[in-house]
């Protein structure tokens, strides 16, 4: 194709034509498009501002004489098995017609079936997402997909809304006109009409999925692993299947082995993240993009040659990636460094980013399991206590990756690690940095998570109970209600009465401690000197002044100042956090099991008996 050639013409459809084309089959939607449906508030959007008559943009097809990677959107038979177009653009929105005006159901997300379901306001005009009131308000066509459902009668529809209507009030006849001529505007959008471009069906693969980056760069501002999903699509479409399979299987248990886990749900540009600092050694993506369509970088020519090569890579990569064995060592790793399920990761990147380093110590240095293990969980717990990509998170994944340019040996790479951790985790940073930087509210802080996992490390008891913290957070027990609660040491409501308001001084970090939701109940808003005495009586001094020493807090606390009470207690914290963090260095017992040796044990026991 010239480069100066117009690739496609203009099409006028208008909505009924476009459904109809769907169930015949002629529109198909091939696999350069992310499979999943907005969400039922943009859909209610959609709808009013076609009912506004507004416009609501256009569609860009693809002439397609066949393609066998292209499927159709609805279910059912089709007349021609091969769709005659292909959307290239705006599929959220044409399967977001189609679902609501033939009734079908669509994918969420989570790869699950769902109904889309808006209603109308006749007497107002008005959209919204259907509720339960919606459902029962005889004001409302609660789900108006019935307004075009195959046999239906628009005007005994109309009559009947209006009948029930009047059944609870008497309508005048200027209302009864309005909410009739309302309705029928409605069901008269199977006319709105739309714009298409189609696509000329000799332009080759590699044009069309270059048009659909550029139109979506200019308006849907699509992140660079969207475009790299693209190319998987047009060039390795099974690749793209298995990481959508991986994502879809991620997300509910299976009898057999499969990558369901309580750690994350992943997307297919998270684990393509992956592959791509595995295959290639980068984290920013827009470079990845042109390196995999083959652009020679002296050049700046583009080579089919290159461009196989390079997704060869990439499989491989991804197969590694997609190893559930790998993935299952690499998440038994997290927790034995005390991290027990998602409601302990503070970044989704952070995980995904420590399984980089993981499969490069398994895969391309063959690390022993068993030092990978500490090695990546003590790595683990080092990123997530320092934020460490939570900004400019490929930036710092680029100079990590660098850094390991040249390592060879399992030794050089555990060496690498290790010296990234001590120069960051200094004298300084647990006596000053770490304690100032818990004077924070945030509710999912990644210090308050790093004291947990030592606290997990430590078999720390909840607080006022015997049981453990780690038992507690398993996410294997299912109950109706969590077994841990964050609970205020010195009560939020108490604090209130005493003159401490503001939501950022009562939330402190340092002011929470995890106990049963029980026991949080029993205390109520008591000020700690009243509350803490009936507890007291519960158990020995010496099981009270290990669950003290294993809370951070020290024993009379309860009678300090408030602002006195969280200075002491961040300090605590922060020599907890680090008597955790060491402690996987010395290979000792971790929620996972760990080593029973003695060496292990006497380790574990300096470690508390430090505290």
């Amino acid at each position: 194709m010239a480069d100066s050639a117009i690739c496609f013409k203009r099409v006028d459809y208008s909505l009924d034509n476009l459904l109809n084309y769907i169930e015949t089959g002629d529109i198909g939607l091939p696999d350069i498009q992310r499979p999943f449906v907005w969400k039922n508030t943009k859909v209610r959007d959609l709808f009013d501002s076609m009912y506004r008559g507004f416009p609501v943009g256009y569609f860009l097809f693809w002439a397609n004489q066949s393609d066998d990677k292209s499927r159709s959107i609805g279910s059912g038979p089709k007349v021609h098995d091969v769709p005659n177009r292909l959307i290239v653009d705006g599929q959220q929105r044409l399967t977001s017609l189609y679902a609501v005006f033939r009734g079908q159901t669509v994918l969420d997300e989570n790869y699950k079936k769902r109904q889309i379901e808006i209603a109308f306001h006749p007497r107002s005009g008005r959209f919204e997402v259907a509720d339960n009131s919606i459902r029962r308000d005889p004001e409302w066509i609660a789900n108006i997909s019935v307004l075009w459902a195959e046999g239906q009668n628009s005007r005994k529809l109309i009559n009947a809304f209006i009948d029930k209507l009047s059944e609870r009030e008497a309508l005048d006849e200027a209302e009864e006109e309005r909410i009739a001529d309302n309705i029928q505007q409605l069901i008269n959008l199977k006319g709105y009409p739309f714009t298409a471009l189609e696509i000329a069906e000799n332009v080759d693969e590699e044009h069309v999925a270059e048009i659909f980056v550029r139109i979506n760069s200019e308006g849907k501002k699509l992140n660079q692993a969207d475009f790299i999903l693209t190319l998987l699509s047009v060039f390795w479409h099974e690749g793209r299947l298995a990481l959508e399979k991986f994502c879809a299987d991620s997300r509910q248990p299976a009898q057999g082995k499969s990558s369901f886990n309580h750690f994350i749900e992943p997307d297919p540009d998270q684990l393509l993240r992956v592959s791509v600092a595995l295959a290639f050694r980068r984290a920013r993506l827009k470079s990845v993009y042109q390196v995999l369509r083959g652009k020679d970088a002296d050049t700046g020519e583009y080579s089919a040659a290159v461009r196989d090569q390079q997704f060869a890579k990439l499989k491989a990569a991804q197969a590694d990636v997609l190893n559930l064995t790998h993935w299952h060592q690499y998440l038994s790793a997290l927790v034995g460094a005390g991290f027990r399920s998602r409601q302990m990761v503070s970044s989704e990147l952070a995980l995904m980013y420590g399984y980089v380093f993981y499969l490069i110590g398994r895969v391309e240095l063959k690390v022993p399991e068993a030092q990978l293990q500490r090695l990546i969980g003590r790595w683990f717990f080092f990123i997530t206590l320092k934020g460490r990509y939570s900004s400019s998170p490929e930036s710092k994944l680029d100079a990590d990756l660098a850094d390991l340019r040249g390592i060879t040996t399992a030794t050089a790479f555990a060496e690498l690690l290790e010296s990234k951790m001590a120069s960051e985790l200094t004298g300084d940073f647990w006596d000053i940095t770490l304690p100032f930087s818990m004077e924070s509210s945030s509710a999912r802080s990644p210090e308050f998570f790093a004291f947990v996992a030592a606290q997990n490390l430590l078999s720390a008891p909840v607080l006022f109970s015997h049981k453990k913290v780690s038992d507690l957070l398993d996410p294997a027990v299912v109950s109706t209600k969590e077994s841990l609660e964050r609970h205020h040491l010195f009560p939020k409501a108490w604090l209130v009465s005493s003159g401490i308001v503001e939501q950022r001084q009562t939330n402190q970090l340092a002011n929470y401690a995890l106990i049963e939701w029980s026991e949080n109940i029993q205390i109520s808003d008591d000020a700690p000197t009243a509350y803490l005495p009936p507890i007291r009586e519960q158990f020995s001094q010496e099981a009270w002044q290990r669950m003290h020493q294993l809370h951070a807090l020290s024993l009379g606390w309860e009678t300090l100042g408030y602002f006195d009470f969280l200075k002491k207690r961040r300090s605590l914290i922060a020599k907890l956090v680090r008597q955790g963090f060491e402690l996987l260095s010395s290979g000792g017992a971790g929620v996972c099991g760990g080593s029973s040796s003695t060496h292990a044990a006497s380790d574990l026991d300096a470690a508390k008996e430090r505290l």
